[in-house]
């Protein structure tokens, strides 16, 4: 830390709920209302308020002129990468690895039962009282292709273990070889799609995913495969989406949308063979303890004049 003045700590949580956290900060409480807690100009390092859309995380950074750190709670960073180019050189971007893998994996592992097994349909046929039995799909001799195999990726392979697949491909943005098997490039996903049952998405949202579930991604898998989003809803074209499901080709599951939150009339909300949840993958119990120790650790860190986890860019 360059300057002799007590750095100030802009934090979404009181600082007094937080346990760990070191002296010789300043702690402001700011969740992202309408009044800043002090002057941002002496901002130091700003852990970004958690789900509160792009316009509001990025407000203050144009007068953060001596921040050093901005710490997001979310694993992507693309609610606050529009405000990057208002900062100085240097500041170190932090994403949230490590707070929302659990609770992530958890809901893409739900949404793949609770569509093949059909529990949209029971739910309605509860509220009518209707008794729909039948022959559902199941997840297990089903092949299951994680697009954006990072660590809520490999997660989600983690809880699929245990449900018999008959196999799993992993695609990130480059070829690589886990403790798992391979990893394959972006660029091989013509091949893989053919032969993928369920396509579970969990790529973060950047230049290279914007759009890349279209048109032509979409025809690629067969006849009857599912779709789950729990990444971007920009990952996703909506468009395209909503002409394979109101063909009855393909289902789909989805945490996010493009646009988000949906809106009341939107055509996805009615549209056959999707479920949908309110982006709610991260927002569980599981999430304020581990935002908590993250919180705790890397202000730790900060503090001592030691390297940061989670560093995924540098301004500059």
């Amino acid at each position: 830390m360059t300057s002799t003045k007590t750095p100030d700590v802009w934090l979404p949580i009181p600082a007094d709920e937080i346990e760990g956290l070191p002296e010789g900060l300043v702690y402001r409480f700011w969740d992202g209302g309408p009044d800043f807690p002090a002057d941002p100009a002496d901002c130091a390092f700003y852990v970004v308020p958690y789900m509160k859309g792009s316009e509001v995380s990025v407000r203050p950074l144009a007068g953060m002129a001596r921040v050093q750190v901005v710490q997001t709670l979310t694993a992507g960073i693309d609610h606050v990468e529009p405000g990057l180019g208002l900062l100085p050189d240097g500041v170190r971007l932090c994403n949230a690895k490590g707070v929302h893998e659990a609770s992530t994996a958890e809901l893409a592992l739900a949404l793949i039962l609770a569509s093949l097994r059909g529990f949209p349909g029971f739910v309605r046929g509860q509220d009518k009282e209707e008794w729909r039995a039948g022959f559902y799909p199941a997840l297990a001799d089903k092949s299951v292709l994680i697009v954006g195999y990072g660590s809520i990726g490999a997660a989600i392979e983690d809880r699929l273990a245990p449900f018999e697949c008959a196999r799993v491909a992993r695609v990130a943005r480059s070829a690589r070889t886990t403790a798992r098997g391979p990893v394959h490039a972006l660029d091989d996903l013509p091949a893989l799609l053919p032969d993928a049952d369920v396509v579970v998405l969990s790529t973060p949202l950047n230049p290279s995913t914007q759009g890349l579930v279209g048109a032509e991604f979409l025809a690629a898998m067969p006849d009857g495969a599912l779709l789950v989003n729990v990444a971007r809803g920009g990952v996703v074209d909506t468009g395209s989406l909503l002409l394979e499901l109101g063909s009855g080709r393909l289902r789909a599951a989805l945490d996010v949308t493009d646009p988000e939150p949906l809106p009341a009339g939107h055509p996805l909300w009615h549209a056959p063979n999707v479920l949908i949840t309110p982006h709610v993958g991260g927002s569980t119990s599981a999430f304020l303890p581990r935002a908590k120790r993250l919180m705790a650790g890397q202000l730790g860190r900060f503090a001592a004049g030691e390297p940061l986890h989670n560093v995924v860019r540098t301004t500059g």
